[in-house]
Formats: structure tokens, C-alpha cells, sequence
């Protein structure tokens, strides 16, 4: 199979520099610093105000991810793609949810008992991943996930896409009946 790369080449001449911006600024304007983060509880809070099973944080590095948060001015901007970091606490999860627009892909950073749920056209799908572990979900299959251990949770997770389409949730789920309040998501 060839691979056809989605994106033009980018030759040295070609490069999109912001204007009147030196290489030190536009560079620095793409990092992203631990310290300068932190846990944000509330991007998926509606999930937990209806069960506290849902509780989970997103750290957020480039772009907003999928959870439906609006805008951050302190994360570096998404071009292709979005990186955060999840925490999940035990006994914790992520319910089912779908992207329509984009691949997600789970590193397991810390946990050793995560289990990965996908149903798609009537299948059902489980896998157990530990740290260091990788998941690459395509886009179009429910995905969800459970922290089964007993500690807390901490993944990298990926979508493929600059801003990606608010999730939804499978019609028979309870979260489906949820209004979403304004900036917050499903992912």
C-alpha cells in the first residue's frame, strides 16, 4: 500500500512564519510547559454532576481536544491535530462516545488496568491496556473506557483532527439526554 501524504511538503522557503515574528517567538508560542497547566475537572463535569463515575480531567496542551471546551489562550494552537493529557480516577470512566471526524489514540502514561470498550454495528470490542500501552481508535466506532485498577489513571490522548466535532453519545445512553452547558463536551 503507498502512502500518500495528506499534507503538502514544506520546503525551508515554504515555511508560514506569523508576520513580524522571529524564529525565538513563533517558536516559543509553540511550547507548552507543564508548570504553566493544570487539571481542568470542569470540561467534563456535566458528565459527572450526573454520575460521579464520570468524573475525569483533561490537561490540555495543543488545541481543546474533543471534550466541546470552546477555547484555552494557554494551550499551543492545534494545525493538525490535538494532545492532552486525561486523568481517570479508579472505578472511574469515559462512556461511549463517538468522533465521526477524526482517529483518537489512548497512551496509557500510568495504569495498569484499563479497559477499552468499542461497539460498532452491533460488535462489541474489549481490550485490557497498562502502562505504556497504545490504543489508536478509528473514527466512526463508539469507544469508552473504565479504570478497573486502583489508582488513578493518567493517558496521553490524540485526535487527528484541529477541532474535532463534538462527540456523541449512542441514543439508548443517559448521557444523550443531557443538555450539554455551552463550552463543555462529550469526549
Amino acid at each position: 500500500m503507498e502512502h500518500k501524504p495528506i499534507y503538502p511538503e514544506i520546503r525551508p522557503e515554504n515555511v508560514a512564519m506569523p508576520p513580524g515574528a522571529s524564529l525565538a517567538s513563533w517558536l516559543n508560542s509553540r511550547i507548552a510547559r507543564y508548570e504553566t497547566r493544570s487539571l481542568d475537572w470542569d470540561a467534563l463535569k456535566f458528565q459527572a454532576d450526573y454520575d460521579e463515575k464520570y468524573r475525569r480531567a483533561q490537561m490540555r496542551y495543543i488545541g481543546t481536544g474533543g471534550t466541546g471546551v470552546a477555547s484555552d489562550d494557554n494551550v499551543v494552537p492545534a494545525e493538525h491535530f490535538t494532545f492532552s493529557t486525561m486523568v481517570l480516577p479508579a472505578g472511574c470512566e469515559g462512556p461511549l462516545h463517538l468522533h465521526t471526524d477524526a482517529e483518537e489514540v489512548f497512551f496509557v502514561l500510568r495504569g495498569n488496568k484499563l479497559r477499552f470498550i468499542i461497539e460498532h454495528r452491533g460488535e462489541r470490542f474489549e481490550t485490557v491496556l497498562k502502562e505504556r500501552d497504545l490504543f489508536s481508535v478509528p473514527p466512526g466506532v463508539y469507544r469508552g473506557l473504565v479504570n478497573e485498577g486502583i489508582e488513578e489513571a493518567l493517558m496521553c490522548v490524540i485526535i487527528g483532527n484541529s477541532k474535532p466535532v463534538t462527540p456523541t453519545y449512542p441514543p439508548e445512553h443517559p448521557l444523550s439526554k443531557i443538555k450539554r452547558p455551552k463550552g463543555a463536551g462529550a469526549g
